[in-house]
């Protein structure tokens, strides 16, 4: 059985923006034998995510997170179709996900690292199970529940950065959906600011790279900010808690903006936004939403009852690249390229 995986050509280091040289496609083959308790799958759908590229560096930051190895297929979020199988909880025929799915069109995977997924629940889009129904989503939805500290009639004020990628696209909706008042995004052009307002619902948008942003979120959040979900960190960060009111929250959801850079995750304070900070009891800690997977199952009934009232909305412009692409779509998600969640279309 032939297949394709990508291979890592040079390590990148943790200083240094992901190029074309860094993957290497390659043809190989698998067992002809699935063994007891594997499945034989075919893959349909990969994700690429900004956390990969900590899995770039040999040391990740994150205990949670292991280093993708030279010489061996990289891996992520996947949705695939079952083609044969020695596990007694899949068919032939199901559809299966995980957070775990190789870089690869076909592959042996053991059954234990597999999810069942019902299609049903999104009418079919298979690969919202990546993104808004997906861990995408639950990070959304449990980042804002858990330490967004969100509450229905509380007047509250959410600004997102990095607004229209996979995360922050959902957080804005969700953010308005538990409760907030006004929601405010970040992103890097007109074009996602316009969507952003027109077709996900936020009440405004700031384009980081025009004027400057300090000044527009004084003018777009006359009353401060209550919840801050970051996704990007730096500057723009910086500016957004200059904001923030007393007793605020940020859900600190990603740094992108420092994945190419030898810093700690998460990234520091500079001293006078620490300062802030602490003087107005804002809380600032790490979200990581693999711990609270026992809240899994509830929340993604919920993305999907949303999803399917049309009040949920999952957009992907850069939805079709076909394997031979992978490199290209995660270097373009890197650099912004991307609105909404990028994923991989495997199977033509």
């Amino acid at each position: 059985i032939l297949i394709y995986l990508f291979n890592f050509k040079i390590i990148l280091g943790k200083n240094g923006v992901p190029v074309a040289e860094n993957f290497q496609l390659e043809q190989s083959t698998i067992p002809d034998t699935v063994q007891e308790g594997q499945v034989r799958v075919r893959t349909l759908y990969l994700s690429v995510d900004p956390y990969m590229r900590c899995r770039m560096n040999e040391d990740t930051g994150s205990d949670y997170l292991l280093p993708w190895q030279l010489s061996e297929a990289a891996d992520g979020g996947g949705i695939g179709v079952v083609e044969e199988s020695k596990h007694n909880n899949f068919a032939k025929g199901d559809f299966v996900t995980s957070f775990s799915w190789p870089w690869q069109t076909v592959a042996i995977l053991d059954g234990s690292l597999l999810q069942k997924i019902v299609p049903q629940l999104v009418d079919g889009r298979l690969s919202f199970f990546l993104g808004a129904a997906g861990l995408t989503g639950l990070t959304a939805l449990l980042g804002i529940k858990e330490k967004g500290h969100v509450s229905a009639g509380a007047n509250q004020t959410m600004v997102v950065s990095g607004a229209a990628g996979a995360c922050g696209s959902l957080a804005g909706q969700i953010g308005r959906l538990e409760g907030c008042s006004r929601v405010v995004g970040i992103a890097g052009t007109d074009e996602k600011c316009s969507i952003l307002v027109s077709e996900m619902g936020f009440d405004a948008a700031i384009n980081y790279k025009k004027g400057n942003v300090a000044e527009q979120l004084h003018e777009l959040c006359p009353g401060g900010v209550d919840v801050y979900f970051d996704n990007v960190g730096g500057d723009i960060s910086d500016a957004v808690i200059n904001q923030m009111n007393q007793n605020s929250h940020i859900i600190l959801c990603g740094q992108i903006s420092q994945y190419n850079k030898d810093v700690p995750y998460p990234t520091p304070l500079p001293p006078e936004v620490e300062k802030i900070q602490k003087e107005r009891n804002i809380t600032r800690e790490r979200f990581l939403v693999l711990n609270y997977m026992d809240k899994q199952e509830a929340s993604v009934l919920q993305l999907c009852q949303w999803i399917r009232e049309g009040k949920l909305k999952h957009i992907y412009l850069a939805l079709i690249y076909f394997f031979i692409s992978l490199e290209a779509a995660f270097q373009s998600m890197m650099n912004g390229g991307n609105i909404g969640k990028q994923i991989v279309s495997v199977s033509k």
